[in-house]
């Protein structure tokens, strides 16, 4: 075993600083002196002796700082502050308004249920698109600061959970949980915005009764509340900008690691040429792999989120079976008389809620904790399984470099994206099932004498199962994905970014992974600008 020498200069100048291992020769790491002259130093291992000099920063310079990206989510912003606006513009004028059945609700000029269901949806697509611009943001931001403070494992990770440094950071934990607050409130909003109310009358004007019709009704308040939650998760977002230093925009993994490589954020560690993520603990040489991990294996937070996504829809049919149990009825029954909407015929479990002027804010907080209390763990859920499809994009991504047309480091947003099938399903899927959790569970309304007296919360069994079959779906399909591990001998990265660095030993606009060199000890596999040999199974790399 060689002994470790170490030798070096602090320049004041800024220049970048270099080890030799002696072990691998020839093969060089840059180091960047820190703030106060100091040089950060990676620490040596029992195989390697280091020397310290001083070199030119020779890193990739060409990575995609991706400001298409940025003005994208800027518009997005922009559209979510807007949007916000305009919903406690009309909130304020609901509450105003001299037509109003009571306080802050007034009747819409619609009678049919599916012109109801039709605002639920488009608010909820709304939401959506508002949520998921400030969400991009939050999360590029949140990746920026984790890199900056040296704790940035991985391109793709869960913004509401990992958090950065420091009690007022706009991506620390506290700013984190507000967000997750916000982000429940703001679906909630949506389906507690819109209500059917029964408009009785005491006599038709001859005495007799007259018979009751249905009213489409918005109220207020969810209007202010949805209108202010999304101005507050803007406004976060919009710190989080003026606070971390980006340095791309990028979702893609190597743009990131470009970056991070070219900014000495990151070192690549010689000899690691046939090491995946799964093998970050090992070193020396290996010989390739037939087959490579899969994302449940390589990273625990994958199995947390299935899991999480089964525990949902294991409790939305336990949710399902209690209310049928309630109503006094039974399965069958109940199956027979499915329907996609609820209709005058299906079950439903109902418990009234009095209105009385001096308490109106009292009753807003029962709804809003009534529907939080089986919105969130929707919301959280579907949260999180971003995670699940952001990761096995980085890896397809990766894993083209062994294609025809190679791994490009830079790519279209939009191709993104629209370009990956579990990303736009599970966009599509976010508006859908918060729709459906509406149908499920929904506020509904009684006036006498155009006053209204009462708001009932009713759960629908046969739309609770509805949504137990998309939830399940949506389950099934995050597993298959996430469970399967992929074929050849290239090291599975899974966006881990110092695998990443590892694994690419030459940055190129459009890269090809592969047999690069031969020779005693050991043979070398790496990444070229033009196509590779396959790499030898029977041989040992490093």
């Amino acid at each position: 075993m060689q002994a470790s020498v170490l030798s070096f200069h602090n320049y004041s100048d800024g220049g970048s600083y270099t080890y030799t291992n002696s072990l691998y020769s020839g093969q060089t790491i840059r180091v960047a002196p820190s703030f106060d002259g100091s040089i950060l130093k990676p620490e040596p291992t029992d195989f390697e002796a280091i020397t310290w000099k001083r070199e030119p920063i020779t890193s990739p310079e060409f990575y995609d700082r991706s400001l298409i990206s940025r003005r994208v989510a800027l518009l997005g912003v922009v559209v979510t502050i807007v949007f916000g606006g305009a919903c406690i513009f009309g909130g304020i004028k609901i509450f105003l308004a001299k037509n109003a059945i009571s306080a802050g609700v007034i009747v819409l000029s619609f009678e049919h249920q599916w012109q109801r269901e039709g605002i639920s949806l488009g608010l909820n697509l709304l939401v959506a698109v508002c949520t998921e611009a400030t969400g991009f943001v939050h999360n590029i931001t949140l990746r920026a600061a984790l890199a900056s403070e040296r704790r940035l494992r991985f391109n793709t990770n869960l913004r509401l959970i990992s958090a950065a440094r420091g009690f007022f950071n706009p991506n620390g934990t506290v700013s984190n949980i507000v967000m997750a607050v916000l982000l429940i409130i703001s679906y909630s909003s949506s389906i507690l915005a819109t209500l059917a109310v029964s408009m009785d009358s005491s006599s038709d004007g001859t005495g007799n009764a007259a018979p009751s019709n249905v009213e489409i009704c918005v109220s207020d308040v969810p209007l202010i509340v949805l209108g202010t939650s999304l101005l507050l998760q803007a406004i976060i977002a919009i710190m989080g900008m003026w606070s971390a230093d980006v340095l791309t925009w990028s979702s893609s993994p190597f743009d990131i690691t470009a970056a991070l490589v070219h900014n000495v954020w990151v070192e690549r560690v010689p000899g690691r040429c046939m090491r995946g993520v799964d093998a970050q603990k090992e070193s020396g040489p290996a010989p390739p792999c037939r087959r490579q991990p899969s994302a449940w294996t390589a990273r625990p937070s994958v199995r947390k989120v299935l899991v999480m996504l089964w525990v949902l829809v294991f409790a939305c049919f336990g949710w399902g079976l209690v209310v049928i149990h309630l109503t006094g009825g039974n399965m069958s029954h109940a199956i027979s008389s499915w329907s996609f909407f609820p209709d005058s015929q299906s079950y439903v479990k109902a418990y009234n809620i009095p209105l009385h002027s001096g308490l109106a804010w009292f009753y807003w907080v029962l709804y809003y904790l009534n529907t939080a209390l089986v919105q969130g763990p929707l919301t959280l859920a579907l949260h999180f399984s971003e995670l699940i499809t952001n990761v096995i994009r980085d890896e397809n991504a990766w894993r083209r470099a062994t294609g025809k047309s190679g791994a490009r480091i830079s790519t279209n947003p939009l191709v993104v994206v629209l370009g990956s099938p579990l990303n736009v399903a599970l966009l599509c899927a976010k508006p859908l099932l918060h729709w459906m959790l509406g149908l499920a569970i929904s506020l509904a309304g009684t006036a006498t004498s155009s006053f209204l007296t009462a708001v009932a919360v009713s759960m629908f069994p046969i739309q609770i199962f509805n949504l137990t079959g998309a939830l399940f779906l949506i389950a099934f399909i995050f597993t298959v994905v996430s469970i399967v591990g992929r074929s050849g001998p290239q090291p599975a990265a899974y966006g881990h970014i110092q695998t990443l660095a590892n694994l690419i030993d030459k940055w190129s606009p459009v890269m090809w992974w592969g047999h690069k060199t031969g020779g005693l000890p050991y043979y070398h596999a790496g990444t070229n600008s033009e196509p590779l040999d396959d790499v030898q199974m029977s041989e040992w790399y490093a």
